[in-house]
């Protein structure tokens, strides 16, 4: 059985809360149901962590390494400028898969450049929370394919 972590950052507990526009009316515990759900149905062991503090995002990507077979990551407002986030995230050395919710080229200038991009497999923006259960499809199959 695949081993996925999905890692959400800051203002992500804020769903549905925040922004609607951009982030659509759904809340975080809706994302969390629809993300198990899909991944019951895959027959994948899912965690699903959140924290606001880049340095527990980090700690969170490093303990990944021994445990989890992939990391799906919207690190939120850090992929634009965490550094730290990057690095940890070149060490986790298999499949990682960087999802955002709202279209980050659609916006202000500053949200187009991503660090996290050059060290993920892959990438999906703009197509709101369904974008994490994309990523659960795609991450079980890269699993799948490496087996």
């Amino acid at each position: 059985m695949s081993k996925i972590l999905i890692i959400n950052g800051p203002n992500l507990n804020l769903l549905g809360e925040r922004e609607q526009t951009q982030y659509g009316s759904k809340n975080y515990k809706y994302l969390q149901e629809i993300c198990e759900k899909k991944a019951k149905d895959l027959k994948i062991d899912l965690k699903i962590k959140q924290s606001n503090i880049e340095g527990d995002l980090v700690n969170i990507i490093q303990d990944a390494r021994k445990t989890h077979d992939g990391i799906i990551i919207n690190a939120a407002g850090y992929s634009h400028t965490s550094v730290a986030i990057r690095d940890a995230l070149s060490i986790f050395k298999k499949p990682i898969i960087e999802v955002h919710i709202s279209n980050i080229y659609k916006r202000e200038d500053f949200r187009h450049k991503s660090l996290i991009s050059a060290v993920a497999t892959g990438i999906i923006c703009g197509l709101g929370i369904n974008g994490y259960i994309l990523a659960i499809n795609s991450m079980h199959e890269m699993l799948k394919n490496e087996d």
